[in-house]
């Protein structure tokens, strides 16, 4: 059954985020931060997340995609619905 896109999950910026994601083949590394967006990265898709605790607060990680092992939401903010811009709208006529 296919999803609605309401019952789907996606991420969304200002959401607080634990990531973990392949670093060494011992243990992975973990990133607690806000989502900002993404990245382009070579051929890849990467998440930009704004670190926030320790010495490295306040600076940006990219996390290319494929590394991710997986996401736990911490704390979910709404969807901002974007609203097209009239100077971004075509007419037809």
């Amino acid at each position: 059954m296919p999803q609605k896109r309401d019952d789907a999950l996606i991420l969304t910026p200002g959401s607080l985020y634990r990531i973990k994601s392949l670093e060494s083949r011992d243990k992975p590394m973990e990133t607690v931060g806000i989502f900002k967006g993404y990245a382009a990265l070579a051929h890849d898709t990467a998440l930009v997340m704004e670190l926030g605790s320790g010495e490295d607060k306040g600076k940006m990680r990219l996390i290319p995609s494929h590394m991710i092992i997986c996401i736990d939401v911490l704390k979910a903010e709404k969807e901002k619905q974007e609203k097209e811009s009239e100077t971004n709208a075509v007419y037809y006529g």
